[in-house]
C-alpha cells in the first residue's frame, strides 16, 4: 500500500481544491448578483462536463499515456479555475464548469486505473476504501481553506489552481508501472433496470438530490444568513455527517433487505429537509447546522445503498457493467439536480431547496416501498456495504464483488420477475 502513497497524495490535494472551488463559486456568484437558478445551470454544468468526460478522457488517456494525460487534464482545470475572477458572468461560468468537470473526469481515471493496477483482490479493497476515505477528508478540508480569505479576491482562485497543480507533482513523479486503461462497457440501461429497477431508480434520484446538494447548498446557506465562514462550517458539517454516519448506517444494512433501508434512510431524510425548511428553523443556526449533518449522513448513503442492492442480486457475469450503467445514471441525475432545484429556488426562496430533497427523497421511498410490496427477494449472492462516492467506472474495478464470475457477454439466464425486482 506504501506505493500508492503518491497518488493518494495527489487525489488529496486534487480534491481539497476541487472541493473549495464549489463551495467558492456558490459564494462568489451570490456576491456577483447571480440568482439561485442562474447558479443552479452553472453548477450542473460541471455535472454535464464530468458526464461527457467518462465517454472521452479513457482514449486519450489510452493514447498518450498516464502521466502526460494528467499534466493535460490538471492544466486544464487549472486554466478553468484562474478565467473564474476574469470571466464573470454566466456563460462563461457555465462553460468553464463544463471544463471542469471534463478535466476532473480525466484525472480521476489515470488516478483510478493505477489504484487499480494492485494485482491483488484484498490490497484492491483496501485500496478502494482508502480511497474513498481520502475522497471524503480533501472534500471536507477544502471547505476550511474558504475561511483563509476573501471569496471575492483572486487569491482564493489561485489557491484552488495551486491545489491542483500541486496534485501533479507527486503522481508525475510515482514510479508505477503504468497500467492499461481499463475498458469497462456498461449494462443496456432498460436491462439493467428490468433487473434491478430499485437500485436504477435510486441511482437516478440520488444523483438528483447530490447535484443540488453539491451545487446548491452554499447558496442555500447563504441566502439564510449565514457569512462565507457560515457557509464553510455548514459545508463541512454536511459533509462530516456524510463521512461518520455512511458506513455504520450501511453496516445496519448488511443482511437485510436493503430496499427496507432505502425506504428508512429516504423517508428520514425528507422529515429532516421538511424541518429544515421551516422559517423557524432556519433563523436556529446551531439547529440547521445538526439537522444537515444528519441529512448529509442519510443522503450520502442513498447511492452506496443504490449499488450494494444491485450487487446483491445481479448476475456476476454483470455486476461490472452493472455497475457502470448504474454510475450512468447517477450522473445524468446529477447534472439535472442543480437546475432543476435552482429554478425552484429562484422562484420560491431557499426554502424550496430541502423542500426538493423532501419530494425526491419521497418519490424514491414510494416507488421503493411499491417494489418491496410487490416483490420479494431472495439474496443471491449478498455483498458488504462500502463507503462509496461517485467517480468514474474505474474505480469499480477496485471492488473484489465486481472482480468474480465470467466475462460480461457470457450468457446469463435472467430470472423472473419477482425473483430478481
Amino acid at each position: 500500500m506504501w506505493r500508492l502513497t503518491a497518488l493518494l497524495c495527489g487525489v488529496a490535494l486534487l480534491l481539497t481544491g476541487s472541493g473549495l472551488l464549489g463551495t467558492l463559486l456558490a459564494v462568489r456568484g451570490g456576491q456577483a448578483g447571480f440568482g439561485a437558478g442562474t447558479l443552479g445551470l452553472v453548477m450542473s454544468g460541471y455535472f454535464a462536463g464530468f458526464f461527457v468526460g467518462t465517454f472521452f478522457a479513457p482514449s486519450l488517456i489510452g493514447r498518450i499515456g498516464h502521466i502526460r494525460a494528467f499534466a493535460f487534464f490538471a492544466a486544464l482545470a487549472a486554466i478553468a479555475v484562474l478565467l473564474h475572477p476574469l470571466w464573470i458572468n454566466p456563460l462563461g461560468w457555465g462553460v468553464l464548469r463544463v471544463a471542469t468537470g471534463i478535466a476532473l473526469v480525466g484525472l480521476y481515471t489515470v488516478i483510478e486505473s493505477w489504484l487499480n493496477a494492485e494485482p491483488e483482490p484484498a490490497r484492491r479493497s483496501r485500496a478502494f476504501s482508502l480511497y474513498m476515505v481520502v475522497n471524503l477528508s480533501a472534500l471536507a478540508l477544502g471547505q476550511v481553506l474558504l475561511m483563509l480569505g476573501d471569496a471575492s479576491a483572486m487569491a482564493m482562485f489561485m489557491l484552488t489552481a495551486i491545489l491542483i497543480c500541486a496534485a501533479v507533482l507527486p503522481v508525475t513523479a510515482t514510479r508505477l508501472r503504468q497500467p492499461e486503461v481499463p475498458v469497462v462497457t456498461r449494462l443496456a440501461l432498460r436491462r439493467l433496470y428490468a433487473m434491478a429497477p430499485v437500485a436504477t431508480v435510486a441511482a437516478g434520484l440520488s444523483g438528483l438530490a447530490m447535484g443540488a446538494f453539491w451545487g446548491l447548498l452554499p447558496v442555500y446557506a447563504g441566502a439564510v444568513g449565514l457569512d462565507r465562514n457560515g457557509v464553510a462550517l455548514f459545508m463541512l458539517t454536511a459533509i462530516l455527517g456524510g463521512a461518520l454516519l455512511q458506513w455504520p448506517l450501511g453496516h445496519i444494512s448488511n443482511g437485510h433487505d436493503r430496499r427496507s433501508g432505502l425506504v428508512a434512510l429516504s423517508l428520514a431524510a425528507a422529515g429532516i429537509a421538511v424541518v429544515a425548511s421551516l422559517p423557524m428553523i432556519q433563523v436556529q443556526t446551531h439547529l440547521l447546522f445538526g439537522l444537515f449533518f444528519l441529512y448529509g449522513g442519510l443522503a450520502f448513503a442513498l447511492y452506496p445503498f443504490a449499488v450494494a442492492h444491485m450487487l446483491d442480486y445481479l448476475p456476476r457475469a454483470h455486476l461490472l457493467s452493472g455497475c457502470s450503467s448504474l454510475l450512468l445514471v447517477h450522473g445524468v441525475g446529477a447534472a439535472l439536480g442543480p437546475a432543476l432545484a435552482g429554478a425552484a429556488m429562484q422562484r420560491f426562496g431557499p426554502a424550496a431547496l430541502p423542500l426538493y430533497f423532501a419530494l425526491v427523497l419521497v418519490t424514491l421511498a414510494a416507488f421503493t416501498t411499491a417494489r418491496l410490496l410487490r416483490f420479494q427477494r431472495l439474496r443471491t449472492h449478498p455483498v458488504g456495504f462500502r463507503l462509496m462516492l461517485r467517480t468514474t467506472p474505474s474505480a469499480l474495478e477496485m471492488m473484489p464483488e465486481t472482480d468474480a464470475g465470467p466475462p460480461p457477454d457470457t450468457p446469463s439466464p435472467l430470472r423472473s420477475d419477482k425473483e430478481v425486482h
